[in-house]
């Protein structure tokens, strides 16, 4: 016994260990690959290059306006949603383009190509007003869709898209000059609308400006860190603050947020905004990245706190955020529970969260891959909603929960996405100026202890096997003579 202890140490000394220089204490390091097995790197590649062909194939090639929702077989969608693009699914589509050049899977130049006519399209011929743009519109013209709104939250997120091709294509001095302009044109005081510090959700050419307020913790951060790093129209900084922060804890779970709202408000802001390794210097002092994995990890608990009543909540069939069900959209989330949960999953709840837990969300999306196959999974990867249940499944899937998933997974694997958005220095100025700044806690960049260690003892074990089956008389001997 005491020979095998030495020799399964002598091997675990042999394995790389997540040193301080391999995970890099400033938080820019990719996941090293050798932490994902052969398996889970296939899975992620052939995941991401799927959620990507929906960014490609479901955008128009002259304004890069990207559809709300398809089908997800790739068939023709109903009347009512054909050519009805989401400016907040453009932006991820923005953003998809940068991360298929950098993975290969399109060419730089047509990457390049459609980044350079959608940002054309959007700075010279798109409707806007005082920079902000219709929530929804027809993806060829770019006229507006269902008499929606000027919305504040979705602008924000195109504009994400918008400054991460800058970021990615910061050589290219069109690309460059256009995403300026882009971002520049917006009037963030005007969005205001007399308010000293909150922004209103948008405004309407019939009857103006919204009543509601982003007042709430949500994805708004990365709307507020826009305003607030602003070269020509910012707000002032108190706006971040300004902010209600409900406390929440969930079984052994602390964080802030709002109560009962869906997962993606965790997500959002963090699929282009690097929070890792940065705290409020005042406020409520919170490490935001941190915040969304304790969220994560008190969703989870809370979704199998609901198995006694609803089987299908396994350890790895979780998640609920806003989706389609079986009686239409719902916006629903939790903690605390939501009246309308009847035990669907939503894969874009784990899959968005790559990024903060990669250990149980990995797990839970290619098990619901391997149990429900292609009927959950196909063209353009997950379908936007199951019910384990009662055997209801999706048609569609929906833009903006098919981009989470892709820039959460490439930012679990080579934080790129991240690096690209944080190249743009007015989003320094906003950290600085509301003194969210650097931490003096170290933090690992995306890898659990127990995930490390889980894969040191699989590889020990493997070598162990091999060393086996070299000297096979040996180990009979051993296996023959109990210590």
């Amino acid at each position: 016994m005491r020979r095998r202890i030495a020799l399964i140490l002598l091997l675990l000394s042999l394995i790389p260990s997540p040193t301080p220089a391999s995970l890099q204490s400033n938080l820019t390091a990719p996941l090293p690959a050798s932490y994902l097995t052969a398996r889970e790197q296939d899975f992620i590649e052939d995941l991401e290059r799927r959620s990507f062909r929906y960014f490609w194939e479901q955008a128009d090639a002259r304004t890069g306006l990207v559809n709300d929702r398809a089908r997800a077989d790739g068939s023709a969608i109903d009347e009512n949603h054909r050519n009805v693009a989401s400016i907040a699914a453009t932006g991820f589509g923005l953003t998809a383009l940068c991360i298929a050049a950098e993975r290969g899977w399109i060419t730089k130049n047509d990457a390049r190509e459609r980044v350079r006519s959608s940002l054309h399209f959007f700075a010279s011929e798109a409707a806007q007003t005082h920079g902000w743009f219709y929530h929804w519109m027809d993806s060829a013209t770019g006229a507006r869709r269902w008499q929606s709104e000027v919305s504040s939250i979705d602008t924000a997120l195109l504009l994400a898209g918008v400054l991460t091709a800058r970021g990615y294509f910061r050589n290219d001095r069109e690309i460059v000059r256009l995403a300026t302009r882009i971002y520049n044109r917006v009037d963030f005081r005007w969005m205001l609308n007399h308010h000293p510090q909150l922004l209103s959700h948008g405004w309407k050419p019939e009857t103006g400006f919204l009543k509601p307020r982003w007042d709430t913790y949500s994805e708004d951060t990365i709307l507020y860190l826009l305003a607030i790093g602003s070269p020509t129209h910012p707000i002032t900084p108190r706006s971040w603050y300004a902010i209600r922060r409900d406390h929440i804890s969930f079984a052994v779970y602390n964080y802030v947020g709002t109560r009962g709202v869906p997962l993606f408000m965790h997500q959002y802001a963090h699929a282009w905004v690097d929070y890792r390794g940065r705290q409020e210097r005042k406020g409520d002092h919170v490490d935001y990245f941190q915040n969304s994995i304790e969220a994560t990890r008190a969703h989870k608990a809370f979704c199998l706190s609901l198995a006694h009543e609803f089987p299908g909540y396994t350890e790895n069939v979780w998640g609920i955020t806003a989706s389609d069900s079986a009686h239409g959209y719902v916006a629903w989330g939790g903690p605390p529970r939501d009246p309308a949960i009847d035990g669907t999953v939503v894969p874009s709840a784990a899959g968005g969260s790559l990024m903060f837990t990669p250990e149980i969300s990995q797990s839970a999306l290619q098990t619901m891959r391997e149990k429900f196959g292609e009927r959950i999974y196909g063209k353009y990867g997950f379908v936007d909603a199951f019910n384990p249940n009662n055997g209801w499944v999706d048609t569609d899937v929906i833009g903006i929960n098919v981009g989470i998933i892709l820039l959460s997974a490439e930012n679990m694997r080579s934080a790129n996405v991240w690096r690209w958005f944080m190249r743009n220095r007015e989003i320094h100025r906003a950290m600085r100026a509301i003194e969210l700044l650097p931490s003096n806690r170290r933090v690992r960049h995306r890898m659990e202890r127990g995930r490390i260690e889980h894969l040191n003892a699989k590889r020990a074990n493997h070598l162990i096997a091999l060393r086996k089956m070299r000297k096979p008389h040996a180990s009979s001997a051993s296996a023959g003579n109990p210590a």
